[in-house]
């Protein structure tokens, strides 16, 4: 029995149509037929019961159908494998992410990545939020999805897969928790967490020392990380700018969310080491843009309707004439719960990849 007249059967035992089964692999329903009809020579039994109404397995069929199945499963898995090795498509890549909803997208795009790259694991990492480059650069991780700008000599950065209006992350007893919205210039009437990062520039546009109008900004306590950075935010010792996405997946009754009037988004894209980019990345990377499926369409942005938020913690969008200035961007995980999506986080393993 050749392959195709394999693939011709298991495909008429799941359709149990000789019609569907011809469209689906592109051929006659003639062909079909004669398929069926000389495999029922060779076993010497019927294996389909046809009627002018239906089409079902005889129990011979089905019996054949139970044994074939899993062995023509292994011969395509091993001739996709094969193909994937051939074009240096095997091993592992890693992934790091630093931001909870940027994890959610790169579990998605690893699911996509395996079912067409089978030969190749993914392993997803969660960084430090300190430690932009340092897993890039010691080759712990292959790329990241990380939020910008990333102006580095030895680092690529890729197209931004999406802009999030920029929220003021607040104890929910400060002075600001009640206002409709913020601007930078308020900057100077309180104290903002930082970061002991070396790269200056980041510092200069999350975090900076003076307003755009130059008055002085008061410097907090220093973090290494966003337990931490929501720790001294709750207790109310400084502020902290952060993507709206942040007051859904971080929501909590202590802390309020109040978005900014007049600041620019936070971009978030791919980086990698430049002389990193292999083959496995570059397929990687290439899925990871299929799936957050980026748009450009402005009227989207009129669909945000935010409010700013005190007591509860959960923030939602913008005002109206903030979210008009973005460029809104439609991705799959507007479209998922963030409680499955925070489970799913917590089932990363950053030894053997997702579970």
């Amino acid at each position: 029995m050749e392959l195709r007249d394999i693939e011709i059967f298991l495909t008429l035992a799941e359709e149990l149509h000789f019609g569907r089964t011809a469209e689906r692999l592109h051929v006659s329903p003639a062909r079909v037929s004669q398929a069926i009809k000389k495999q029922e020579r060779v076993i010497g039994a019927e294996l389909f019961m046809r009627t002018s109404r239906s089409v079902l397995l005889t129990p011979a069929g089905e019996r054949l159908r139970d044994e074939l199945a899993p062995g023509y499963r292994q011969i395509q898995e091993a001739i996709t494998s094969a193909a994937a090795a051939a074009r240096g498509i095997s091993g592992v890549v890693r992934v790091g992410y630093a931001a909870a909803w940027c994890g959610v997208l790169i579990i998605k795009a690893a699911e996509v990545f395996r079912e067409s790259h089978p030969a190749c694991e993914v392993q997803i990492v969660d960084r430090l939020l300190n430690d932009r480059f340092g897993l890039l650069r010691t080759r712990e991780i292959d790329l990241q999805l990380t939020e910008f700008p990333a102006e580095e000599p030895d680092i690529t950065t890729g197209p931004v897969l999406f802009r999030e209006p920029r929220l003021l992350m607040m104890s929910a007893r400060h002075p600001f928790a009640g206002r409709e919205s913020v601007s930078v210039e308020d900057y100077a009437e309180t104290t903002l967490i930082t970061l002991a990062v070396p790269e200056q520039y980041v510092l200069d546009y999350h975090l900076p020392r003076r307003t755009p109008q130059g008055r002085p900004i008061q410097q907090g306590p220093v973090a290494a990380s966003f337990p931490e950075v929501q720790a001294l935010v709750a207790a109310g010792k400084g502020v902290w700018p952060i993507a709206q996405r942040g007051a859904e997946f971080y929501a909590r009754p202590d802390i309020a969310f109040v978005p900014f009037h007049d600041a620019p988004t936070i971009d978030f894209g791919l980086t990698w080491l430049t002389d990193g980019y292999t083959a496995k990345v570059q397929a990687f990377v290439q899925v990871l843009l299929g799936v957050a499926n980026v748009t450009v369409d402005q009227r989207a942005a009129a669909r945000c309707r935010p409010q700013a938020t005190s007591g509860s913690g959960l923030g939602l969008l913008g005002s109206g004439t903030t979210a008009r200035s973005y460029r809104r961007l439609d991705l799959y995980y507007e479209r998922t719960d963030v409680r499955q999506v925070s489970q799913a986080l917590f089932q990363v393993d950053e030894g053997t990849g997702v579970r």
